[in-house]
């Protein structure tokens, strides 16, 4: 027995000296270009992620550590009561116990990657102790990790949006879920002037913060060579391009989470009743740390068939989510990285295991692609069972075991206008309308997205009949011009009716904005009045979509913009630039951008009356695929820089470039990348 444990700990300690070995720093270089972006070189993938944790903690240290303390189910000793709610919510997931489950089902080459890209984090922790912000953070490990990439990945398919719903009371019970998202846009030799594909890949996220795009490069000799975005924790590029092909994500809104109202037993508050039958639920504790609690807080949850159960005060609801059933969406990510051509890509994606959002692609073979991708359940048909509303918790009927495939899922591939693009709205409406796919012949209770918002009806008006150049190509991107037919969620056609004549004091103000040309540019007096008008309303309707406002609204809602304008500026002759700032440390400039046009600017209470810009347009980048099968020619830029350290050259360098609608010139090339090298180290 002794001698079985002792060979026991011996493998495991050679097992961990072999991994130790496999990351060697001296072979791992960092070569930062004039912009301080981090171009990675190694001879493996492993020793890439490695240098990219150290890249990217140098740069924002402070954000990794939360990511790591979310997978530590920490947060609440660093954010007190605010961290401790969060990690209540990935207990209640069962974040954890999803990749204890899967562990195994990850492929080893994946599993190197992420133990490169912790070793390199917990390295730069030992090396900079001075840094570790929150002690609770390291070490850390794979598992770690995983179990924040978990939880990241359910919010984006709406966790963060359903949850509030059922504690505050106001989810759907029985009997009787947002104008932010992103662009892409590819087209190939059928559209484009030089018989190139064009690729423009631009998220619409926060600027700072746990998901605010970084950039890098990552380079190994074992046939990953990438560039593009990744967000605080990323150990690869989760879009951008590599030698052969590239693709844009943009935010899918198909029905990717369930709601179910349990049944409860009147005698027994623990049961449910499940296909005539009394079952009991799986009571649960979270363990929570807090910030200046010296003891540990337990908090309850349920466990239901259906998945993570709440109780509350008008019911015990229950919700399943695709997301919290597969840990490979990482591993996807990486596959689709070392994807040669679009076979390799598409059989990245077969297996679905990135549950959410839409992928647009390009190639140097001339290929574009789109899908609406998802990892959608197969659910019952049954016209009596509402599947964007709550559902019965109490039959097997509504509880979905099996997944659709990939051919399920609406998708396009060169199509014969030559284009395809996605704005956050209907796949259905992706490319010229000859060519659109027939949103009849897909699953209704998929809750696939069939409308237009105003990005995308914009882009039908920029994009005709004729072939595209470059230069267009880009400007399509930057338009900052409102379609003739507004799709916004609260109709303020009413407002364009007012008679200025009868209100003397809002005269000025209301033929302002009347007589606006709809451009969301920091010069344009209208587009200020438009965004405390868009504000007011979004706050004032919150929860009623398609709410049309009336004539009484109307001047109520322009009383609003001049009591406001006069209050915080003493006039109304006020640009957007006035109002709107985009600020980085004590830097604030004018700002252009409102929600929804294809330069977008998100904005909340700044000082002094102003709005600060909180994300919206971030980083763009701008990919060309030679005909001649050279490197693509990629140029890009982000909202401020690589760095989050205000001393740095590279904290705001990239903000006037932002704001001009400039980009840089970016490249693939290594031996381009070392001769024109700022700065080339090892992490040490």
């Amino acid at each position: 027995m002794k001698k079985t444990f002792f060979c026991f700990l011996l493998v495991l300690l050679l097992t961990e000296l072999t991994t130790s070995a496999q990351i060697n720093p001296s072979n791992i270089t960092i070569a930062r270009d004039s912009f301080g972006i981090p171009h990675v070189f190694a001879p493996t993938d492993p020793e890439v992620a490695y240098g990219i944790a150290w890249a990217h903690a140098e740069d924002d240290f402070e954000t990794l550590q939360l990511v790591v303390l979310r997978g530590k189910t920490k947060l609440g000793t660093a954010l007190g009561r605010k961290g401790a709610e969060g990690d209540y919510v990935i207990q209640l997931l069962g974040c954890r116990q999803t990749v204890e489950e899967q562990w195994n089902t990850l492929s080893p080459d994946f599993i190197a990657l992420i133990k490169g890209y912790v070793a390199g984090l917990n390295a730069y922790a030992n090396s900079h102790p001075a840094e570790v912000k929150y002690k609770q953070a390291f070490p850390f490990d794979e598992k770690d990790y995983m179990t924040a990439v978990v939880f990241s990945i359910s919010l984006f398919c709406g966790v963060d949006d359903v949850l509030p719903q059922i504690i505050g009371g106001k989810v759907a019970t029985i009997p009787g879920f947002n104008p932010q998202g992103s662009n892409a846009f590819a087209m190939n030799s059928l559209k484009t002037t030089t018989g190139e594909s064009f690729l423009a890949i631009n998220a619409h996220q926060p600027n700072t913060g746990p998901v605010a795009f970084y950039e890098a490069h990552l380079q190994s000799e074992q046939g990953w060579n990438m560039l593009g975005g990744l967000f605080p924790g990323g150990c690869l590029i989760f879009h951008g391009t590599n030698e052969n092909l590239g693709w844009a994500h943009t935010i899918n809104y198909q029905d990717k989470i369930d709601v179910y109202q349990l049944e409860i037993n009147p005698a027994n508050k623990n049961q449910y009743r499940f296909d005539g039958e009394w079952l009991s639920l799986e009571e649960r504790k979270a363990k929570l740390k807090v910030k200046g609690i010296p003891v540990t807080v337990g908090k309850k949850f349920w466990w239901s068939k259906y998945g993570p159960t709440l109780k509350t005060a008008k019911g015990v609801f229950a919700i399943r989510v695709p997301a919290l059933m597969d840990i490979r969406a990482l591993e996807q990510c990486y596959r689709m990285n070392k994807a040669r051509n679009f076979t390799e890509f598409y059989n990245a994606l077969r297996p679905l295991h990135l549950p959410m959002f839409n992928i647009t692609y390009a190639d140097r073979y001339d290929t574009i692609f789109y899908i609406s991708n998802g990892k959608m359940p197969r659910r019952n048909p049954d016209p009596k069972y509402n599947w964007k509303s709550t559902l019965p918790g109490n039959t097997s009927a509504t509880l979905w075991t099996e997944f659709k495939s990939i051919t399920e899922l609406p998708q396009y591939i060169n199509p014969p206008s030559g284009y395809l693009f996605n704005t956050n709205h209907s796949p259905f409406l992706a490319t010229d309308p000859t060519n659109n796919l027939d949103k009849n012949k897909f699953d209704i209770t998929d809750g696939w997205e069939t409308y237009h918002n105003n990005r995308s009806q914009r882009v039908t008006e920029l994009i005709n009949g004729d072939k595209t150049d470059y230069n267009r190509f880009k400007q399509i991107k930057f338009d900052q011009q409102l379609p003739q037919q507004l799709k916004y969620t609260y109709g303020i056609d009413s407002m364009l009716n007012v008679n200025a004549g009868d209100i003397t004091q809002l005269k000025d103000i209301i033929t302002t904005f009347q007589t606006w040309d709809k451009k969301a540019t920091a010069g344009s007096k209208g587009a200020a009045v438009f965004l405390l008008t868009y504000y007011y309303l979004a706050n004032k309707f919150k929860g009623v979509p398609g709410r049309q406002i009336t004539k009484t609204e109307a001047v109520e809602t322009y009383q609003y913009v001049y009591n406001y304008m006069i209050k915080h500026f003493g006039k109304t002759d006020l640009t957007l630039g006035d109002v709107q700032k985009l600020v980085r440390g004590d830097d604030a400039r004018p700002a252009w951008g409102f929600p929804d046009v294809l330069t977008p600017s998100f904005s909340e209470p700044y000082i002094n009356g102003m709005r600060k810009v909180t994300g919206g347009d971030a980083y763009i980048c701008f990919v060309r695929y030679p005909k001649d099968g050279s490197l693509p020619v990629i140029e890009s830029v982000n909202t401020f820089g690589a760095s989050m350290h205000p001393s740095s050259p590279h904290f705001k360098d990239q903000m006037a470039m932002f704001q001009a609608q400039q980009t840089k010139p970016m490249t693939l090339d290594k031996a381009e990348v070392l001769s024109k090298a700022k700065k080339i180290y090892s992490p040490r």
